[in-house]
């Protein structure tokens, strides 16, 4: 099972059908990943709720006003059968630099820009723009 790929789904399908917030099982890796994303804002806001077993995820997912999902693409790069490791001076641009990566670090789940700025690789998690 890809838990972080079943969570960018429900991502993509929620903004696709215009859902104002989705929720997800939590992890602490896809709850990383969650504020990167409203840290760019690409969602408005990411919270946990819960306890022990029964965590979740809840995301308020962020539209333009003309009522556009602000992601127009999420894209899993490293999957479980195949995974994607890069340096950082491999790192490349995404949309001429209106997108950006999501990677695993030594220092932690950050985006492209910052691994190049940190001069640090890792397992590319996902591409979004």
């Amino acid at each position: 099972m890809d838990t972080i790929g079943n969570m960018l789904t429900s991502i993509r399908n929620a903004q696709a059908v215009g859902k104002q917030t989705v929720s997800v099982p939590y992890s602490k890796i896809k709850m990383d990943i969650a504020k990167i994303l409203a840290k760019e804002k690409f969602i408005k806001e990411a919270d946990h709720k819960g306890k022990k077993v029964k965590k979740t995820i809840d995301m308020i997912l962020a539209y333009d006003d003309l009522g556009r999902p602000a992601i127009s693409n999420i894209k899993r790069v490293s999957k479980p059968s195949r995974r994607v490791y890069s340096p950082s001076s491999k790192i490349k641009k995404i949309r001429q630099g209106f997108g950006f990566q999501i990677l695993s670090t030594p220092k932690g789940v950050i985006t492209g820009k910052e691994a190049v700025r940190e001069k640090v690789g890792g397992e590319i998690i996902c591409e979004i723009y």
